[in-house]
């Protein structure tokens, strides 16, 4: 009898160990997509790095595909990663009307899908992870707003350079920032909305708001990655000293341009915690588990005076500082 008992064990054991080895190479060949508009944008990098970091964690093999900001391509990656049969995809869409139809194939393929910024027109993904874009400009509007104040150019007016506003958290700055610049009773002077991201168009932009408008006090940028090129063309028009500049997202030099008073602030989102946050709830809804529709994630206001104080969060979900490659 004892050794039937220990003939059963010792077959049973292996068995354990085969499945339990089985298990864990399962696990380690899900696969999650990730659809990004532009990686060549830092903020969208930063992005793809929390997502990176969080899959690792959690044992999923990544995919990242950029649309370079064509609709055309994002489809195509999205034909792409139905055809890989991944267990799930992340979106960050070239726009909001394009997410629809992306949103269409996964769900009809059965590939769950999660938003992480910029928003969609339909709401048939699993959860949409979103910066308060409304809140976060709102701010900027009231920083703005008092530094022009301590100038004394309260009767000057504030361009716009504007992401598209096709895009639901275009649509939010541009409502959230104008609202608090209207309560301080200064004006906007016209709104220019980006459409390739690059210098000449956002020098160009910059330009046209300083020779249109006497009374400009101010240009609000609403990326970051083109600050130069606004700087360049407030100097190139004599008015270095006569503007200013605020962002929104934010650069590694924004710290010291901050700091030396070169920028009066940025409203800073936190990509990387956002990449993080997207994977996991990736993550819990495969697991079967309740996710919230919608997750909003604080936007940084930052300025002067409170760069010290955000700096830690600034260094890790923002930048995703040190964080790369763990």
């Amino acid at each position: 009898m004892k050794a039937i008992r220990a003939s059963r064990f010792s077959f049973v054991f292996p068995l354990f160990v085969v499945l339990l080895f089985v298990s864990k190479v399962h696990g380690a060949e899900k696969h999650l997509a990730y659809l990004v508009p532009d990686a060549r944008i830092p903020f969208w990098n930063i992005m793809a790095d929390g997502i990176r970091h969080e899959a690792a964690e959690l044992d999923y093999r990544i995919s990242v595909y950029s649309a370079e900001n064509q609709a055309k391509k994002e489809l195509e990656f999205t034909a792409r990663a139905i055809r890989e049969e991944v267990d799930g995809i992340i979106l960050s869409p070239t726009n909001s009307s394009a997410a629809v139809t992306v949103l269409k194939l996964a769900e009809q393929a059965g590939i769950p899908m999660v938003i992480s910024d910029i928003g969609a027109d339909s709401d048939n993904y699993v959860s949409y992870i979103q910066s308060n874009n409304y809140q976060g400009a709102y701010d900027l509007g009231e920083m703005l707003a008092l530094k022009m104040e301590d100038k004394g150019w309260s009767n000057g007016t504030v361009g716009i350079i504007a992401i598209p506003q096709k895009r639901d958290n275009g649509k939010a700055r541009t409502r959230g920032f104008l609202n608090a610049l209207e309560e301080q009773g200064i004006g906007s002077a016209g709104i220019f909305q980006q459409s390739d991201f690059s210098y000449r168009e956002t020098y160009d932009f910059t330009r046209k708001l300083i020779a249109r408008h006497a009374d400009l006090r101010a240009i609000w940028l609403q990326g970051s990655n083109r600050y130069q090129a606004a700087l360049d063309a407030m100097a190139d028009a004599g008015k270095a000293d006569q503007l200013l500049l605020i962002c929104f997202d934010a650069e590694p030099e924004f710290l010291d341009m901050i700091a030396g008073g070169e920028l009066v602030g940025a409203g800073m989102q936190q990509p990387f915690l956002m990449g993080e946050k997207a994977v996991d709830t990736m993550d819990l809804h495969l697991h079967g588990r309740k996710v919230k529709k919608v997750q909003q994630v604080d936007v940084l206001p930052v300025s002067g005076r409170n760069l010290d104080q955000w700096l830690p969060l600034i260094m890790r979900n923002v930048l995703g500082h040190g964080m790369e490659s763990q």
